[in-house]
């Protein structure tokens, strides 16, 4: 089931599509259409309170574009120690290294789509009960 976004957020959503800083119009750039390892990346998607630049959902990755406004932010801290929690690997790269080394930036996006990403708590299943006890009854061992 897909989440339900206010009003205000899909609008907002919508106004950073449509006004993208440089740095973000070239990660588009390579992002779209699969061009990454076949990943499809979303752009200025609502995840939970926060709206992120880029997003894979088939390899839960996030990938920010920085500006100095972000550096060593308490804000940016907290959200991504949120989106972590609900299973999402976050990359952040600096406005200037995606305008300068757009292709770097690209090789280690492509690493990260290529590797395989460890649940995480929230999607793991639940342990097996200890002691053979659980949905089977009671004293139940293999």
């Amino acid at each position: 089931m897909k989440p339900k976004y206010s009003y205000k957020t899909l609008t907002r959503a919508q106004s950073l599509r449509r006004d993208m800083t440089d740095a973000e119009i070239k990660l588009w750039s390579i992002l779209r259409s699969g061009q990454l390892g076949g990943a499809k990346f979303r752009r200025q998607q609502p995840i939970g309170p926060f709206i992120v630049d880029f997003v894979c959902q088939q390899h839960r990755l996030i990938v920010e574009a920085d500006g100095s406004q972000h550096c060593e932010s308490e804000s940016d801290v907290k959200r991504d120690a949120f989106l972590r929690a609900k299973g999402y690997r976050v990359m952040r790269f600096w406005n200037h290294d995606v305008l300068g080394s757009i292709e770097a930036v690209g090789e280690e996006i492509l690493r990260a789509v290529s590797s395989p990403h460890p649940p995480t708590a929230a999607r793991r299943a639940p342990p097996s009960p200890s002691g053979g006890e659980g949905a089977l009854g009671e004293g139940m061992h293999p």
